[in-house]
């Protein structure tokens, strides 16, 4: 089976071994000017332009990932914090118990 690959999986990753582009029917034949500089550094800067495109997923991935990991810490933070205040108000609880037990037993 030989097909040939479609622009997020090209048969190939290298720009010089890919088809050119063809012009396409919307612009006018004559639109695009054809200037020796753009055309010598056109592999160039697709390539870059690829590279650069790709290195912007993975930043925004990885901004993304910090976020969330920043978001679980915070709400582990903030279970450590209730349970933390729950303890506090059941020793409290059991301290005043304590105290009252211990003036009971005094005043008889």
């Amino acid at each position: 089976m030989n097909t040939a690959g479609t622009i997020d999986r090209p048969l190939t990753h290298d720009p010089k071994k890919q088809a050119p582009m063809k012009p396409s029917t919307s612009e006018p034949a004559g639109s695009a000017t054809t200037d020796s500089r753009t055309t010598s550094g056109a592999t160039g800067s697709r390539q870059n332009r690829t590279r650069e495109m790709q290195l912007i997923q993975e930043a925004l991935a990885r901004a993304h990932m910090h976020e969330r990991l920043h978001e679980a810490e915070r709400e582990h933070r903030a279970i450590r914090l209730a349970t933390a205040r729950r303890m506090q108000r059941r020793a409290e609880r059991a301290s005043m118990r304590a105290r009252r037990a211990l003036a009971m037993a005094v005043m008889q």
